[in-house]
């Protein structure tokens, strides 16, 4: 039996010696804390529990959360809090403007919570906080990792106007298992989105991750279909449990099968394939600007 296809629960499974995570340098991490500290920021590094951290922070990458630390979705894979967010910060986007230029980053990616309280999804705050980063910072390269605005096409073209480098918007699983992960999202709505973004010229870029459940043949045509909005990046990682009540992992993946899908992926056509355990939306975000991986 291929074990990509594999899909019976396995919870509570001892997490593998492949996915130990490398932490960063007490000294940058504690800089980084302070700044965001003093700015009332959020980054996502820290909020999704991200086992890049340690890498990318030395890189001079971070990814912040923008519109708040609370979402009005509650996805079974994400530990991000659930509940009723606060209004807006209108400061927020000269304060992520400030946080970037003094942690002198190369390269920066924003993300946010779904914001479904607010009519255009928060997508006024986006582009605001990109308008920002191109005035305070100017050269450093910005990639957005944003939610679907339930399909409004006036909030993603403000994304778009905006002019981010790459927009990216993650399918996170398979078609089959997208109701019972993350719940309200729509597999159909997500390709949409990617859809929208490739015609309008802007790179886009989606993610997935594996150890839901998923097999092997449901993997490839999710990358197809990827493929076939015009998005040429993709990130596959494996799916780490962040809470107790988060869905259990169910199968840790080789990380031959990692480097099987990657090869997969660039046969297929995409120009960058970020495949491995511990690959997430923003690993190696600062060389997906401008490279090719074939």
């Amino acid at each position: 039996m291929d074990p990509m296809n594999e899909a019976a629960p396995k919870p509570h499974l001892r997490k593998p010696e492949w996915l130990r995570i490398k932490l960063p340098r007490a000294d940058e991490y504690s800089n980084i804390k302070a700044h965001l500290k003093e700015l009332q920021l959020h980054t996502i590094c820290e909020s999704g529990n991200c086992p890049n951290q340690g890498e990318c922070w030395s890189a001079k990458t971070a990814t912040f959360m923008i519109l708040g630390n609370t979402c009005t979705r509650n996805c079974r894979f994400c530990s991000v809090e659930q509940g009723t967010p606060l209004p807006p910060d209108c400061a927020e986007p000269q304060h992520i403007a400030e946080a970037a230029k003094r942690l002198e980053l190369k390269h920066c990616v924003l993300t946010s919570v779904t914001r479904d309280d607010l009519a255009d999804g928060g997508a006024e705050i986006w582009a605001q906080t990109i308008e920002a980063l191109h005035t305070q910072c100017p050269g450093l390269t910005i990639e957005t990792l944003i939610p679907d605005f339930n399909g409004k096409q006036d909030s993603l073209d403000k994304i778009i106007a905006a002019g981010p480098d790459i927009i990216s918007h993650n399918l996170e699983t398979v078609a089959r298992l997208t109701p019972r992960i993350r719940i309200k999202a729509k597999y159909q709505l997500s390709l949409d989105v990617l859809k929208n973004i490739s015609q309008a010229g802007i790179r886009s870029k989606s993610g997935i991750m594996l150890g839901l459940g998923e097999t092997k043949e449901e993997i490839i045509e999710t990358m197809n279909d990827v493929l076939q909005t015009g998005c040429k990046i993709i990130t596959i990682g494996q799916y780490l449990q962040p809470a107790r009540h988060c869905t259990p992992v169910e199968r840790y993946v080789e990380p031959a099968e990692f480097e099987e899908l990657g090869k997969i992926a660039l046969d297929m056509g995409f120009e960058i394939a970020e495949s491995g355990p511990l690959v997430r939306s923003s690993y190696h975000a600062e060389k997906h600007i401008k490279s090719r991986c074939r």
